[in-house]
């Protein structure tokens, strides 16, 4: 099985390489003026009677700009013709009723009425109201599965990565080429977004077999290799049923077997540390199969922000905040996985992109003004030779802290200048780096492997080697490296992940962002 850290990449790749459009894609704009109608089946639409239609059905008339706007570009009967129905309307009403597999928990308006077309046993003659049900329903179906919630409404979960803007108008001829694709079109999702749909399917499946039980261990209470305890057949059973262990033997001595499971999840969800039962592991295996279906369902929201585009992107770096991890591709393939240090729940760090094009080596550290305001002053305040002590020193108005191994940036910078003053760098405080939650910083994204990240992307970009590389770093004064090919960086919020099998990882909620993002999704 192939280990979700590995590939975690490959979601923030989804998650990371927006770029905004109107259009799809080329490809698919090129087929919208394609008829699949045959000219003498055609039937003409009055459109002067759609007002009558709207007050009829008006949960629908959020969609009433989309079906002018279609029928003004067409002229006529689309979903119908003289002989009936055309193929891709079955297609698009039975995915309608398939809404929970897509991670959407609503049902279709006026479900009863649409039904009745499509299974009523008297042959009916092609009509208006029909017409414009199945128009309704199309884009009722684009904007929940497709689409998603609104820019402005992603914005109040905190997601200021840019949204591509889509015409689902022309997306319809291609789909009414090929009414397969509406199934699992490609290049409609990033592929991340169909590896938690597998996902969703299994959890749904085991909470319709009775979800998981919880697990009891007494607070402190730590259970090693070896160890007999109820709560070691209690954990069995539940990895058993998370698909970690391949039989359940209902034994309660933690034995090599468990151990290895136990392994395996902590490797998954980027759990630190020994393999020993602990309180804290316990906590989060006793999250009910409920919480992990809404979670998943989350994300794949999630996922209709991210424009496929990203699953050819070749060159970028990504971090996942929930995950604490840096992924760095070269050639479209994983050049570099690093640990990260995220910012703390005051000083969270943004969801946004941006483009790198400089190094800098042997840094100065400008301080912010919020941190010299509320932090530095007051220390100064109390000390006269604070500055002198921290290496650092007032320039005009500002303070900075002079290039060495106590600066905070550590020894590299990599900049990508952007309004939200964000950036990766090293950092002198390694032993974070050990932690199980990292959320510590004021914003920016302290990089583990931060050296090894210089030596990549340099040799990339300009030839050097790691002993250029050192001798910049231990520099006495700020040196920079200039990348002309400028490197996308994306910083996304992703807490489930799965691989192509739709197993999923989970991680931590740390600015507590899927509660908000399910009560707009459940509530729109």
């Amino acid at each position: 099985m192939i280990k979700l850290q590995k590939i975690f990449p490959l979601i923030i790749l989804s998650v990371f390489f927006i770029i905004t459009s109107c259009k799809k894609n080329e490809n698919k704009n090129n087929l919208a003026d394609v008829e699949v109608h045959e000219e003498d089946k055609v039937i003409p639409i009055d459109t002067t009677k759609f007002d009558v239609f709207f007050k009829t059905y008006p949960l629908f008339k959020a969609y009433e700009k989309e079906i002018k706007e279609l029928y003004k570009k067409h002229d006529h009967f689309i979903w119908q013709d003289k002989d009936g129905f055309i193929e891709f309307a079955q297609v698009l009403y039975n995915q309608t009723h398939q809404l929970d597999e897509e991670g959407v928990k609503m049902d279709m308006p006026y479900n009863d009425v649409i039904s009745n077309i499509f299974y009523s046993d008297t042959k009916k003659e092609p009509e208006l109201d029909t017409e414009l049900l199945i128009s309704s329903m199309y884009f009722y179906y684009t904007s929940k599965v497709y689409a998603g919630l609104d820019e402005e409404a992603s914005k109040e979960t905190g997601w200021y990565l840019p949204r591509e803007r889509t015409s689902y108008i022309a997306y319809l001829d291609t789909l009414m080429i090929d009414p397969q694709l509406i199934k699992e079109d490609k290049s409609e999702f990033f592929k991340q977004y169909y590896n938690l749909k597998k996902g969703l399917k299994k959890y749904r499946n085991i909470e319709e077999k009775g979800g998981w039980g919880t697990i009891t261990l007494e607070k402190g209470v730590v259970i090693k290799p070896g160890d007999s305890a109820t709560a070691v057949a209690q954990l069995r059973e539940r990895l058993y049923k998370e698909g970690y262990l391949k039989d359940n033997n209902e034994n309660n001595i933690y034995d090599e077997e468990l151990v290895s499971a136990v392994s395996n999840y902590n490797t998954k969800h980027n759990r630190e540390g020994e393999n020993n039962i602990t309180s804290s592991l316990v906590k989060e295996l006793n999250i009910s199969v409920e919480e992990r279906i809404k979670t998943i369902s989350v994300n794949m929201e999630r996922c209709r922000w991210i424009t496929p585009k990203i699953n050819t992107a070749k060159e970028y770096i990504a971090v996942n905040i929930p995950s604490y991890r840096l992924h760095y591709f070269q050639d479209g393939k994983p050049e570099l996985i690093s640990r990260v240090v995220v910012g703390k729940e005051l000083n969270k760090t943004v969801v946004f992109s941006g483009e790198m094009s400089y190094i800098a080596f042997s840094p100065y550290w400008n301080i912010p003004k919020s941190i010299l305001e509320n932090e530095i002053k007051p220390k100064i305040a109390k000390d006269d030779n604070y500055l002198a002590k921290h290496n650092m020193e007032w320039v005009g108005n500002r303070v900075r802290q002079k290039p060495g191994g106590n600066n905070s940036l550590g020894l590299v910078k990599f900049m990508f200048p952007n309004s939200n003053n964000i950036y990766l760098h090293d950092t002198p405080a390694k032993s974070l780096f050990n932690k199980d939650e990292r959320a510590f910083s004021h914003g920016c994204v302290r990089v583990e492997k931060a050296r090894e990240l210089a030596i990549a992307i340099t040799k990339k970009h300009g030839d050097w080697n790691e002993d250029k590389v050192d001798k910049a770093m231990h520099a006495s004064k700020e040196n920079i490296f200039n990348i002309k090919d400028k490197i996308p960086v994306y910083i996304a919020y992703f807490t489930a992940w799965a691989d192509k099998d739709g197993n999923v990882a989970f991680y931590d909620d740390i600015y507590n962002r899927d509660e908000r993002l399910a009560h707009l999704l459940y509530k729109s």
